[in-house]
């Protein structure tokens, strides 16, 4: 059965890394064609930019690989040795955050490639070598807390329910809405420095149009998202009453008014189409597919790792096979949530207008350096967005097409 699962897991790794060949391929022939949408200068630069972000990728699918062989062959058995833990339940957290701790450091190298070699060399990130510190050792002690607490209580489950892959997805479930409950009010605040948003005749128009739309929110407020990085975003953040509209102070500082509330009449679509209970009963429906699969796991994996069928390998599985799982269900629920972006362009440019919905999305896609167009099959793998070209289309942007 391993063996099965591995050639699986093989055939993941080489589909993402054809794809990405694909892809880099498909952007260096487009970017020999006149630019379209974005500038002649910022056409050229998101190519760079998604040829050099796909031939990382290239490379952290062969290095993922590499951590996945090290683990199935002798890693999971030699953590077992090290970790001398005697009470069971305590024993199975430390494991698991043992092998999560060891991943995130064997990781670490790439985020720091990212961030101050990749991302400062495109003019994206600004962050320094002390906030990125700081940055790891907040999200490492949170982690460090909840996630044990977490863990405690899963594999508590585990040891208690014969079926207890059913009661471990309702916790977990659980805790996700809970944490995107309270996301916007507890854990944005450790990173970032949210402040009521100071322009009036703004938060007027905003307010408007949320009551339109009958949203309830805690407030709008503006993020300082350039202390890390230059791209431009927004969101609704948290769930019922502790929902606030988030802007980063990138977008406030590039898009006008119109165009601004435009991009939010986009994010309200999804609110009256309710896109957000879609999103989230997907998201449950993958997550219960995943704890079901891993719940039911045959004995004669555990005996071919050379490890026990403790709660701790169980969940260490899952975390080294849940990616295998999400990209095969990925390209279902891409296909929807494009649907769902569609719809959304709709109900914005009704808000405020088709002309300013369209500027606003080409003033994203020209500072974030987006490159417009993407290979079919990167599309269909990855996308939950339609890609721009076809976005402004559909909202009446005469634009050629590029047949890369």
């Amino acid at each position: 059965m391993l063996e099965l699962i591995t050639l699986f897991y093989i055939l993941y790794i080489v589909i993402k890394m054809y794809a990405s060949v694909m892809e880099i391929g498909f952007v260096m022939k487009a970017a020999q064609l006149n630019p379209i949408i974005l500038s002649a200068s910022n056409y050229l630069k998101a190519a760079s930019y998604k040829i050099a972000s796909q031939k990382l990728s290239l490379m952290t699918s062969l290095y993922d690989f590499f951590l996945f062989f090290i683990w199935i062959t002798f890693g999971l058995s030699f953590l077992e040795t090290m970790v001398t833990v005697e009470n069971e339940i305590l024993h199975s957290v430390v494991y698991v955050m043992g092998f999560i701790a060891i991943n995130y450091l064997l990781g670490l190298p790439f985020d720091v490639y990212q961030t101050f070699w990749l991302d400062k060399k495109f003019g994206f990130s600004t962050i320094d070598v002390k906030m990125f510190v700081m940055d790891q050792v907040k999200a490492s002690l949170m982690f460090l807390i909840l996630g044990s607490a977490l863990l405690w209580v899963l594999v508590w489950i585990i040891g208690s329910f014969e079926q207890w892959w059913i009661f471990g997805f309702g916790f977990i479930f659980a805790v996700i809405l809970f944490i995107n409950m309270i996301y916007p009010i507890f854990i944005v605040p450790i990173f970032n420095k949210l402040t009521p948003l100071e322009d009036e005749n703004l938060k007027t128009s905003i307010e408007t149009l949320l009551q339109k739309a009958g949203l309830k929110s805690s407030g709008v407020f503006s993020l300082d998202a350039s202390k890390r990085d230059k791209r431009l975003n927004a969101y609704f953040g948290g769930l019922g009453s502790s929902k606030r509209v988030v802007l980063f102070d990138t977008l406030i500082e590039k898009l006008n008014k119109s165009e601004l509330l435009a991009v939010l009449g986009h994010e309200l679509g999804h609110f009256k189409h309710k896109d957000i209970f879609k999103n989230i009963a997907s998201s449950g429906l993958m997550l219960f597919i995943m704890f079901a699969l891993f719940g039911n796991l045959p004995t004669t994996i555990f005996t071919q790792l050379g490890v026990n069928g403790g709660a701790h390998i169980v969940i260490v599985l899952f975390l080294l096979f849940s990616p295998l799982v999400a990209f095969v269900l990925m390209p279902f629920f891409g296909l929807l949530s494009r649907y769902n972006e569609y719809r959304a362009d709709e109900y914005g440019s009704a808000c405020e207008s088709k002309e300013a919905l369209v500027q606003a999305l080409v003033k994203l896609a020209d500072e974030n350096k987006s490159f417009p167009l993407s290979h079919p099959l990167t599309i269909m793998l990855y996308f939950t967005h339609p890609p721009l070209s076809e976005r402004l289309r559909k909202l009446g942007m005469d634009i050629p097409h590029h047949k890369a």
